[in-house]
């Protein structure tokens, strides 16, 4: 895989896979855009509700984001260079570890097949921040996840506006506030480039679809967990049909990140 700047300091990268999707709920193709031939077109009737492409889109874009905003937030811990850093790096692994619980949950009552892996996109952006150190990872790490949070704001609140699915709606209200307060950890470094986010957000590049696709799992694969760490300050929110003491995932029954 490739990845590099482009003229305009886009993140770009390069060398698409061919993917055989395994899965009728796998979505077509990921991203920060959307990305759905047909996003409002019903895909299955659920007790919770219609559940549309974009409903089953954002479920897997929750997913997907967890899959590299974790580990780039435990890369924070060891190697960011201010306190700023360190803070946001907290805020991604406790976010994530809570919205990957309601998204593990979630996805069997609808039937939604989730990915393992990040896209080959995230994946760039992980390895980008490995490579860097000092203040050119603390300016990489809040410039990039700024530009990636930002984006799919607006993707949030239109599924939280338009979904008629219970469970899309309660999984939307938790990434609402979750992305919101790391859109806000993220500024308050100091490092945010705003006129280059901006053109980012608006201007994203033209990737090849694989680019934008996590894998699907593979056939057996267990299913990777995200574990929230000891101090977590976030709780998933209770499930219809939930009590609260349902909410704690076993990680001793699937491989976890953390």
């Amino acid at each position: 895989m490739r990845f590099s700047r482009n003229a305009t300091g886009t993140m770009v990268v390069g060398g698409a896979l061919s993917l055989t999707l395994v899965a009728l709920a796998y979505p077509a193709m990921l991203g920060v855009n959307t990305v759905s031939s047909a996003p409002t077109r019903v895909i299955a009737n659920t007790q919770w509700g219609p559940l549309t492409e974009a409903d089953r889109d954002f479920v897997v874009k929750v997913r997907a984001a967890g899959l590299w905003e974790y580990p780039v937030g435990q890369i924070g811990l060891k190697k960011g260079a201010s306190p700023a850093v360190i803070t946001a790096s907290k805020h991604l692994i406790d976010g994530h570890a809570a919205l990957d619980s309601t998204v593990r949950k979630i996805a069997p009552m609808l039937n939604i097949t989730i990915p393992n892996q990040p896209s080959p996109q995230q994946q760039g952006f992980i390895n980008t921040l490995n490579a860097d150190s000092g203040k050119q990872f603390d300016t990489d790490f809040a410039n990039i996840l700024r530009v990636t949070h930002g984006s799919i704001f607006n993707t949030i609140a239109k599924i939280r506006s338009t979904t008629e699915n219970t469970l899309v709606r309660i999984l939307a209200n938790q990434a609402n506030a979750t992305v919101l307060d790391h859109i806000t950890v993220m500024e308050a470094t100091g490092l945010v480039n705003f006129s280059q986010v901006l053109f980012q957000e608006t201007t994203p590049p033209k990737l090849p679809a694989g680019d934008l696709t996590p894998p699907p799992p593979a056939a057996g694969q267990p299913e990777v967990v995200l574990t929230p760490p000891v101090n977590s300050t976030t709780q998933p929110p209770v499930l219809p049909g939930e009590s609260p003491s349902g909410n704690a995932a076993n990680p001793s029954q699937t491989p976890t990140v953390g």
